[in-house]
């Protein structure tokens, strides 16, 4: 009986590892291992030449948008496929990604490589800033590199679309969460024409996943992230979004390491927002 409740527990512990895993580095354990991993900065071309992570390659977050200025549409698998082959990156790489210190461009990059097949990513917790003061090692010249081979393949268990967001909104079983400020979510303000949120989605801020009590910025510990999630039952599917999903990626990456099946919705609420056909509900009239 006593081996019997060993195996129970064993195999307790190895389902809840399956369902969470980090999905971040700390800064101290990449400065040790520098060699081991593709880093990759989405900062500016500008700043990246200003100096940059030893080793690291520069995607800057503007490349994984398709059109900014109309929604937040992720760049197109063709056009996708030319960037990554370019950066010299293979599908089985192992991938750590930083931004400024904010962490929203780097979840928006992490989104973005997992809808493009890629499943060894994680987030360096930490900015340029915090890892230039902490005297790790940088440089400003840029790494030769050797094109990849890389065929472009979509996970659309990641990306959720207007069409899939619309049937959510009739499915119990899938939550819907609004990255937003609470005044957008209300209502009371709007990057699109219309105001208010998509129907049945609950309010939960991007900010809610960063520590902001610190010197920087630093990603919440999974007990706490636990904590903010704690309403979202596991069971069922979870579509985030926000204005152009950027913000939402950082809720993303939050229920990802917490083992949620979750998507973002890229084209978010200025495309939501602008489609009069489309249900909302605005809580401010």
């Amino acid at each position: 009986m006593k081996t019997l409740y060993s195996i129970i527990i064993l195999l307790l512990l190895s389902s809840l590892s399956i369902n969470a895993k980090s999905l971040r580095i700390q800064k101290e354990e990449l400065s040790k291992n520098l060699n081991q991993y593709i880093i990759l900065d989405t900062r500016t071309n500008k700043r990246y030449l200003k100096g940059h992570i030893k080793n690291a390659l520069n995607f800057p977050v503007s490349l994984t948008y398709q059109d900014k200025s109309n929604n937040g549409k992720v760049t197109s698998p063709q056009k996708m496929q030319v960037i990554i082959r370019e950066l010299g990156l293979k599908i089985n790489d192992p991938i750590i990604i930083y931004d400024n210190g904010t962490f929203f461009d780097a979840a928006r990059l992490f989104w973005t490589l997992e809808v493009y097949g890629f499943s060894n990513v994680k987030l360096l917790n930490a900015g340029y800033s915090q890892w230039k003061e902490a005297s790790y090692l940088i440089q400003k010249k840029t790494r030769q590199i050797e094109a990849s081979d890389y065929i472009v393949r979509v996970d659309s268990k990641r990306l959720a679309t207007k069409f899939t967001t619309q049937i959510a909104t009739l499915n119990p079983n899938v939550e819907i969460l609004d990255a937003r400020l609470y005044n957008a979510y209300l209502g009371k303000e709007s990057k699109a024409k219309r105001f208010g949120h998509i129907k049945s989605a609950k309010y939960l801020s991007a900010s809610h996943n960063i520590d902001y009590t610190q010197n920087f910025q630093a990603l919440k510990e999974h007990s706490q992230l636990k904590e903010t999630y704690k309403d979202i039952a596991k069971n069922k599917k979870v579509v985030v979004y926000c204005d152009i999903g950027r913000v939402a990626a950082m809720n993303y990456f939050a229920l990802r390491e917490l083992g949620y099946d979750v998507s973002n919705y890229d084209a978010s609420w200025k495309e939501w927002g602008n489609d009069h056909s489309l249900p909302i509900t605005n809580l401010s009239k």
